[in-house]
């Protein structure tokens, strides 16, 4: 594919072009790294109707790139439009006489617009020269043969036509044509009805019945196979040209069998239906355009290609021009390291932007939240791995800024070693989230958030040990051991508790062995609990050295099964059994993927610190058996987590599969694929899987790795847009500090 000059590109260079110092790899001997070539990456342009240009027909391209849309009123142009900023339409005002044409069809022959009026097929290409007038007042529909010969019909009548006049006139009985197509190998105008598909012999100049049925409404001439698709409202068949036969049964198992429109594209069939666009993948399976970040409506009209990279959708609502452009996988980080820093640093956090107006970015404010802690410690660790991996000056800057965040964090309230969740200019705490969560600080110019969880505890204390350990830079290190020490004396002192501003512990801040070991076994809160401090103490003793860190470990490894906690395999772990308290029955009503995401966090500390080599092979089997229990999720960061235990089995493919199918558009636009016909949808089940493969994030709701990426159906309208920082950034950069993931290959 040819390379876009596309705002989106220009950024992109930019972005690379930054200066790089000496990277600092980590050593490998393995083979299983992804060499980054480029790809396809794809996204849409929309352009939404007004009230002047309702009840668009078609949509072409011509060989200058100009966008024609035909309907109702007229002809239109697109005007204005671009990635994340859409455009609309407007009256194509550009041959002066074409105003006063009541053009009832659009098509392109050779790569130019060709137009059907009451009078003539004619064209403002080839010097005007085509004119070629039909005699039918009410004509539809017209498609090219060859030598500039057209088929032209009304739906009752069609008549052939050249430069010497109309060449032959026929009748169609039944039901009116609704389209037309013609088949080069066999020199035949095919012509479709709701139920029939006939063929025009130029030579023998009859028509003939091919197939009869119902609910028929596009076709299409498969290039170089000797066959025709036809849609119908309930799927499509194919026709052997050459056999006059049709080919096998009707197929439906679509993601919505209702179809509207055909057409093909480079060899591969795309269709319109009335959810959305989809395009047939050589292996059998289907790319899915359904929902504004992909169409501006669901109902779909036309489709047609643009040029090599681009393909029009047109629907009820506007067109959706979808884009496939060749990236690699360093050049889409550039773009979503741009998409962080313009539009989702607050305040030093990496924050979702919300309250938007349907997908209007200028529209929203960067919002406060429960995890500002844990999602800016996750965006934080990805820029600590980039300066590991690069040597990144920019990603160093960004690093003290986030860590700076995290600092106030403990700084800004009165207690000793406890982290805020968040913190936000005073003034406004009635339009934060969860009010009652606020406190006044002594600074009055601030407030402060507390309650805080034991999910920005495993986050700070994951970014901790990463920076500690692989930022070269004194300050920055001595500033993430500190920030690590007064957290985890907290605690300790603290009888395993994170203490709030009242003397009391918060909901979710308890590692007591009597509060985890009050857990029935199943009970995934047990495992994780006893998981997450043995990483959090692990980590606080190799960076300080103090040995309280280590025998406050080993007691709770020992005296309270906290080990044996943690290598509890993940088979074990479910609903809570008749009889147990309200609580426990409440943590354990189904899969947990928040808890996952704390999992994960803490198997760094867990596995990389290790205060022996039998325990560091413990807990690689225990990690190994939390990842092969999300192996179906195709996760991203879980899969690279994999690379870190185990370089030669972990789902190298699946990681990069991930990175490449997620969206460049991070907005909450409503997804729905539940009503799909080709999924399997498995019954109810414990881990919340609805089918037997997860489908690729650019179908799905976008979703932070806490959320389970089996959930067909979901977004708010456009009403926010996530951060890269912690979605794609961390598993992208870890896995080019892991060196599973090549630096950039020359194209």
């Amino acid at each position: 594919m040819k390379y876009l000059q596309s705002k989106l590109l220009i950024l992109i260079g930019l972005l690379l072009g930054l200066t790089q110092v000496q990277a600092q790899h980590l050593p490998s001997s393995s083979k299983r790294t992804h060499q980054d070539v480029p790809f396809v990456q794809e996204y849409s342009i929309k352009y939404y109707s007004d009230e002047q240009s309702t009840d668009l027909k078609k949509v072409y391209a011509d060989r200058n790139g100009t966008v024609q849309l035909l309907g109702t009123k007229g002809l239109f142009r697109t005007h204005a439009g671009a990635f994340l900023y859409p455009g609309t339409f407007t009256p194509d005002k550009t041959y002066l006489a074409m105003k006063d044409k009541n053009i009832s069809s659009l098509s392109t022959v050779e790569d130019q617009f060709v137009y059907l009026d009451e009078k003539a097929v004619f064209s403002n290409a080839w010097a005007g020269s085509l004119y070629l007038k039909h005699e039918l007042p009410g004509a539809k529909h017209f498609v090219h043969g060859e030598d500039f010969t057209f088929l032209v019909s009304d739906g009752s009548n069609i008549h052939l036509v050249n430069q010497a006049g109309v060449i032959y006139k026929g009748k169609i009985s039944g039901s009116p044509v609704i389209g037309i197509s013609y088949d080069i190998a066999s020199a035949r105008f095919l012509l479709l009805a709701e139920n029939k598909v006939m063929a025009f012999s130029t030579d023998t100049k009859k028509l003939q019945t091919l197939t009869e049925g119902s609910g028929f409404t596009s076709f299409v001439v498969r290039e170089g196979k000797n066959k025709l698709a036809v849609a119908t409202t309930d799927g499509y068949f194919e026709w052997d040209l050459l056999a006059d036969k049709k080919v096998g049964e009707k197929y439906n198992a679509l993601p919505w069998p209702s179809l509207t429109s055909l057409t093909e594209i480079n060899g591969l069939l795309w269709f319109g239906s009335e959810r959305g666009a989809f395009m047939q993948k050589e292996d059998g399976g289907f790319n899915y355009y359904y929902g504004e970040r992909w169409l501006p409506g669901d109902q779909v009209l036309h489709i047609s290609q643009k040029n090599e990279d681009e393909v029009l959708v047109l629907t009820d609502k506007g067109l959706g021009k979808l884009v496939f452009m060749s990236q690699t996988l360093a050049e889409k980080a550039a773009y979503y390291s741009e998409q962080v820093r313009e539009r989702h640093i607050r305040h030093g956090f990496n924050a979702t932007l919300s309250r938007m107006e349907k997908g209007n970015m200028d529209t929203g404010r960067l919002d406060d939240s429960d995890n500002d802690g844990l999602w800016t410690s996750m965006y934080l660790g990805g820029e600590a791995f980039r300066y590991a991996a690069t040597g990144s000056a920019d990603a160093l800057k960004n690093v003290k800024e986030s860590l700076d965040a995290l600092e106030r964090l403990y700084t800004i309230n009165p207690v000793e070693g406890f982290p805020s969740r968040s913190f936000n200019r005073s003034g406004y705490i009635d339009k934060l989230a969860d009010p009652d969560r606020w406190q006044h600080a002594a600074d009055k110019e601030w407030d402060w958030k507390a309650t805080t969880s034991s999910d920005e505890v495993i986050g700070h204390v994951f970014v901790f040990g990463v920076i500690a350990e692989l930022v070269d830079n004194e300050a920055l290190r001595n500033q993430a051991i500190g920030l690590l020490d007064q957290l985890m004396t907290h605690i300790v002192e603290n009888d395993w508790y994170l203490i709030d501003y009242d003397g009391k512990h918060t909901t979710w801040g308890r590692w007591n062995p009597e509060y985890v070991n009050g857990f029935p076994t199943m009970v995934g809160d047990r495992k994780l609990n006893s998981s997450n401090i043995i990483a959090m103490l692990q980590t606080a003793y190799h960076f300080t050295r103090k040995e309280v860190y280590k025998k406050e470990a080993y007691m709770l490894m020992d005296k309270h099964d906290y080990l044996e906690n943690l290598m509890r395999p993940m088979e074990v772990i479910g609903k809570a059994q008749e009889g147990s308290d309200d609580w426990a029955a409440m943590l354990s009503e189904s899969w947990n993927h928040s808890d996952d995401e704390m999992y994960f966090m803490g198997y760094w500390g867990l596995y990389r610190y290790a205060f022996t080599a039998e325990l560091k092979e413990k807990f690689r089997l225990a990690i190994q058996d939390h990842w092969e229990s999300e192996r179906p999720e195709k996760d991203g960061l879980w899969n690279i987590f994999g690379a870190l235990v185990n370089r030669e089995n972990f789902d190298l493919e699946e990681a990069v599969w991930y990175l490449q199918e997620h969206p460049l558009d991070m907005i909450s636009w409503n997804t729905a694929n539940s009503h799909r016909k080709d999924i399997k949808l498995l019954e109810q089940n414990f881990r919340e899987q609805t089918t037997e493969l997860v489908l690729p994030p650019d179908e799905l709701m976008i979703r932070r790795h806490n959320g389970n990426r089996f959930t067909l159906d979901g977004g708010n309208g456009g009403g926010q847009e996530y951060s890269a920082g912690d979605i794609w950034l961390l598993p992208y950069w870890m896995g080019r500090y892991l060196g599973v993931i090549s630096d950039p290959l020359t194209k």
